[in-house]
């Protein structure tokens, strides 16, 4: 993990305008009694994940996420379902909260895309995180490398 770089480095150029979505995707670590969340940020124009967070599912792991956005994106739109702890979170100038997933359609594919391609995240599987560093570096990888197939042609 020290030899990749920061996930800020693997994003292309913020652009004016740019909007995010944001959403939270149920794992688990070990057995399904220890539930992990992970709070994802998508750059709707880039498809990249700018920022995520692993934690629970409260407004602790939100300001996490929110914290490791970089500042230039933290200006813009952000579009997220309707969890308290955005409202809690994300300035409400910039927020717009949805009960269908028309807002939020990117980061729902990719979460589809996550689970489809990370086997221990897959719901119904054999294959798990038998502790909380291995969950994290699976994730962590895997969105790094996500994010470099998206700048290559």
């Amino acid at each position: 993990m020290a030899e990749l770089p920061p996930l800020h480095e693997t994003l292309l150029p913020f652009e004016e305008g740019d909007e995010l979505e944001l959403d939270e995707v149920w794992t688990f670590v070990l057995r399904r009694k220890n539930k992990k969340w992970l709070w994802l940020a998508l750059c709707r124009r880039t498809r990249q994940i700018v920022a995520y967070a692993i934690g629970c599912r409260g407004v602790r792991t939100c300001r996490v996420l929110w914290s490791r956005i970089p500042l230039a994106y933290k200006a813009g739109r952000c579009f997220a379902d309707v969890w308290d702890a955005y409202a809690r979170v994300v300035p409400r100038e910039q927020l717009e909260q949805s009960e269908t997933y028309g807002p939020t359609n990117h980061i729902e594919r990719f979460n589809h895309t996550l689970r489809s391609r990370v086997g221990r995240l897959t719901r119904e599987t054999a294959s798990f995180s038998k502790s909380d560093l291995m969950h994290h570096i699976a994730i962590y990888l895997f969105i790094h490398h996500y994010n470099c197939s998206k700048v290559s042609p």
